[in-house]
């Protein structure tokens, strides 16, 4: 994978101009911000006005409106969003122009190699929780950490966090192999399922992928933190030559959530390491899988020297990701919920945690995301669905991808007992308003826009 010279640019007089095309993505602004404090000339084009392109005026960053050739001449050297086609014409004049054109995890890994500590949170799901867990246990223990998360974080309401310290936390995702292009001195495996199948082949070159990940940390002082229980993590963990960290509920793990306690599905649980109880920790967000996510984060954040006591009270007083079962308010008395789950995985440790919190029925609308994803995992996601009392599926929403093979919800709702498949979210969202009653939960999952519903519902 290219690698992003950060240190010769920084060498160069006067500093090159670094020009983001799709530069009001969340992640590419906040680069594009970070760039610009450290004193490079920075410049960037988008497809739309936004209120990231707004910020970016504001604080002294030129941004043009379209995809224009003459965007990016007199730069000399493009960071493009991997969402922006070939196509595209700055994209190619960038290439008539033969200037170097770099991808998002190329920048960012380089921009974390400046701290000394670097924590990178990987998984099939679970990253953004887990990461916005280490980002407030950073910020507990005072560390003024650099955070970039997947989702907004409860503490700047925004994906990123900008600090001046050695601490550099990042949430890594596997797609594309991103995750590679990064440093990690700490990093974190919750778990490892099939996804992404429009570029892995299958879950072997998942797990490799992975392994080489772990590998990634430095011998000297790096650490994995890796969730222990499951015995596929172990195996392909087991040629890497790093120092291994195991958390869990079983035994054999080094870090362990014991005496665990459950009550309308939120979890306390006593931590143990070395046959001792560090901490008792009381969990503000749902689920057992936010007990996984939480003994990641605080496994982490000890290795790289957080005080155990430090972590356990941060962890208390987290209260969720944006879009990570987050409450965002009422319709007609009935609460909504709304989640970015969109993995088979992550359906069954939302629908699990929505169904012990005592609502009379959940009620789950559903919004596939990509058509490779549904055609690859239907009867996964039928069978998790079939947990909720009523699932309704929303039309697939595309993100990057053609309807090549003529992919439709019906694939999931062909595999279950029963489901209803309107044609449009108005439909669906039409439905929720008639049939939804007092005791009920509305759920509406997905990593699409369907979060356009809750928001709709909660304006009652």
């Amino acid at each position: 994978m290219p690698v992003f010279p950060l240190e010769e640019l920084r060498a160069m007089s006067p500093r090159p101009r670094i020009h983001f095309i799709g530069i009001g993505g969340v992640h590419m602004s906040a680069m594009a911000e970070l760039l610009y404090t450290r004193g490079f000339p920075v410049t960037g084009n988008d497809k739309n006005e936004s209120d990231n392109v707004a910020h970016l005026r504001q604080v002294g960053i030129h941004v043009d409106i379209g995809h224009q050739p003459e965007y990016v001449r007199g730069a000399d050297i493009i960071v493009r969003n991997a969402a922006i086609h070939d196509d595209s014409p700055d994209v190619m004049e960038a290439r008539r122009l033969a200037l170097p054109i770099y991808e998002r995890p190329e920048v960012l890994g380089a921009l974390m190699k400046d701290s000394r500590v670097r924590v990178c949170v990987a998984g099939t799901h679970g990253k953004t929780t887990t990461t916005a867990m280490c980002a407030g246990i950073a910020v507990a223990a005072e560390t003024d950490p650099t955070i970039f998360c997947g989702g907004k974080l409860p503490e700047t309401n925004s994906a990123f966090r900008f600090g001046d310290s050695d601490v550099f936390i990042a949430e890594a995702c596997e797609y594309c192999d991103s995750f590679l292009s990064f440093y990690p001195t700490h990093s974190v495996i919750l778990n490892v399922e099939e996804d992404h199948l429009d570029y892995f082949k299958d879950i072997h070159q998942i797990r490799d992928s992975f392994r080489r990940f772990a590998d990634l940390v430095p011998a000297d002082g790096g650490v994995t933190a890796a969730f222990g229980d499951d015995g596929s993590i172990r195996e392909f963990l087991q040629g890497v030559k790093k120092k291994i960290v195991y958390f869990g509920f079983h035994a054999e793990n080094d870090y362990i959530a014991a005496n665990l306690t459950e009550e309308l599905g939120y979890y306390s649980f006593d931590v143990v390491y070395d046959g001792e109880i560090l901490c008792h920790i009381r969990l503000a967000v749902p689920g057992r899988h936010a007990v996984i996510d939480a003994m990641a984060a605080f496994t982490i954040s000890v290795a790289y020297g957080v005080d155990p006591e430090v972590a356990a009270r941060a962890l208390e007083n987290f209260h969720g990701a944006k879009r990570r079962f987050e409450k965002v308010g009422t319709f007609k008395g009935i609460q909504v919920v709304d989640d970015f789950a969109h993995h088979p995985g992550e359906l069954k440790t939302t629908l699990d945690a929505a169904k012990r919190m005592g609502y009379k029925r959940v009620i789950c609308l559903f919004q596939p995301h990509t058509y490779t994803r549904t055609e690859a995992l239907y009867k996964d996601f039928a069978r998790e669905l079939s947990a909720a009392d009523v699932t309704i599926l929303a039309p697939i929403y595309p993100a990057r991808e053609e309807n090549i093979h003529n992919i439709s919800s019906a694939l999931i709702g062909n595999e279950m007992e029963s489901c209803l498949l309107p044609a449009s979210m108005e439909e669906a969202e039409e439905w929720i308003r008639r049939e939804a009653r007092e005791g009920d939960l509305i759920l509406t999952v997905g990593a699409g826009d369907i979060f356009k519903v809750a928001y709709s519902l909660i304006k009652d």
